[in-house]
């Protein structure tokens, strides 16, 4: 079987090389992350037209995910390569000017009141928390501070001030215009730092230009959107366990529970979730992850996550093609222990209940796709093929994680490319036909062509009408194929 959780890797000037992402690609990179925190936009539009390029001499559909900086404050960017901050060292934290660089000694900080705002015996966190300092003292030119807990600092790390100190607006108006750059583009789908509320990712959906959209991914690393889980669930178009910012902002303890719970209710409600940030960190510098990396990413399987992401390890890392490798292997591994059955059987009593209230085409798809699901339990089905325009079919029976093969039947290139970080979910080209009879034959001929399945398979495909209104998905077909 072929590997269902699919992978996001970073991309930066250790992997933006057409031959590099070439190599990942090959080694199973589903989508890839752009992060504008790190890049200037035109930067961003280059890789995403380099991307684009080394995909269709592929022949595959890869994704890109464009991951606004947010109202983060970050440190002026380290040298190459990074320095070590030693424990013990004192180091002056001051307002970033344009053009600063960050030293072992003195780190500016894109934040205009940060010496307003600090006081002695504050703790200040750098990166995802491994680098921690106290602030001994505090003047008009700077704030000085202890490394109580020492690391390597490169790039252009987040800088954590005392809680309470900072109020945090998403999307910024910065993110806006990135937003409506990135839309025209063509990016597949944008990732909003920050959110707090369903209405942070009503702001962006406002913002977006007409024609195609790309999806919204909401960002869970605060508790004020734990607190607002469902909301924000429903209102993104997929989720992503931000773990870096959540464990500075929430409970340490807390964090493998909310991701959890993050990665159940989002796949409930249909949408691709996330789980990302130090999955592989030691492989940054080293050819192979430690035992509790390979763990975690196992154990993000288990939990039924959707998509896994790299970060530095192959933005920065000295061999993103391993790291890419390297996580691939484990996910494949992992998956050949989950609870396929399980999981149905799960969350198709909670999608039962769920469902009640809810607007009729919901109630529908809800229905269609989990009688998919038991006909490929019950069935002997080689196949599941989810006739899709925007993906949504597809992504509705992704949720309930069916054993067999998930072919999403698809007109839309973009739509191939937006399944990227849905789980199971191999998209085929179709045409687009005028009757449900035509869509099942060419979406079957489709994937006989793909090579999923072959005369003589019993294959479940979802269609719904496409002379309807508004189309719901309302068919559920059991076809031999011939």
């Amino acid at each position: 079987m072929n590997r269902r959780t699919k992978i996001v890797a970073t991309v930066g000037p250790a992997s933006d090389h057409p031959d590099v992402l070439r190599s990942m690609i090959v080694a199973g990179m589903d989508m890839v992350r752009l992060s504008l925190a790190h890049g200037k936009l035109e930067e961003t539009l280059e890789r995403v037209t380099t991307v684009r390029a080394v995909a269709d001499a592929l022949g595959v559909h890869v994704g890109v995910l464009a991951d606004l900086p947010g109202p983060k404050v970050r440190a002026a960017e380290f040298p190459e390569g990074g320095v070590m901050l030693v424990e013990g060292t004192l180091v002056d934290l001051v307002p970033a000017a344009p053009e600063d660089r960050s030293s072992a000694g003195r780190i500016p900080v894109d934040h205009a009141t940060l010496l307003q705002e600090l006081r002695a015996a504050d703790h200040v966190v750098l990166g995802d928390g491994g680098i921690q300092l106290l602030v001994v003292d505090v003047d008009g030119e700077r704030a000085r501070a202890q490394v109580v807990t020492g690391g390597w600092a490169q790039g252009r790390p987040g800088v954590a001030l005392p809680a309470g100190r900072i109020t945090l607006s998403s999307p910024t108006p910065e993110d806006l215009r990135l937003l409506v750059a990135l839309a025209q583009a063509g990016v597949d789908a944008v990732a909003i730092s920050f959110v707090r509320s369903a209405a942070d990712v009503d702001k962006a959906r406002a913002a977006l230009p007409p024609g195609p959209a790309p999806l919204l991914v909401a960002k869970i690393e605060t508790q004020e959107a734990v607190d607002a889980l469902d909301e924000i669930i429903a209102t993104a178009d997929a989720v992503m366990v931000a773990r870096g910012d959540l464990g500075i902002r929430c409970a340490l303890e807390d964090v493998p529970h909310y991701q959890k719970r993050i990665i159940r209710q989002g796949v409930a409600y249909g949408r691709p979730v996330i789980t990302a940030t130090q999955m592989l960190e030691s492989m940054v510098r080293t050819p192979t992850p430690t035992r509790a990396e390979v763990s975690d990413v196992a154990n993000a399987v288990f939990d039924g996550t959707s998509a896994l992401m790299l970060s530095g390890e192959t933005a920065i890392g000295h061999d993103p093609v391993n790291a890419v490798r390297t996580m691939a292997r484990v996910a494949r591994r992992a998956e050949r222990d989950f609870d396929y059955e399980g999981w149905g059987r799960s969350l198709g009593r909670a999608q039962a209940a769920e469902a009640h209230g809810a607007a009729v085409s919901v109630r529908i798809t809800a229905a269609i796709s989990a009688a998919a699901w038991r006909a490929a339990a019950d069935a002997d089905v080689a196949a599941v093929i989810a006739c899709t325009n925007n993906g949504a079919t597809a992504r509705a029976i992704s949720r309930f994680r069916p054993r067999v093969p998930v072919l999403a039947a698809t007109p839309s290139v973009r739509t191939a490319r937006q399944l990227a970080m849905a789980w199971g979910i191999t998209p085929v080209l179709a045409d687009w036909h005028d009757t449900t009879d035509d869509i099942v034959w060419f979406a079957v001929k489709a994937a006989v062509e793909s090579g999923v399945v072959d005369t003589g398979d019993l294959v479940a495909v979802l269609v719904g009408s496409p002379t309807e209104a508004e189309p719901v998905t309302d068919t559920l077909r059991l076809v031999r194929v011939r």
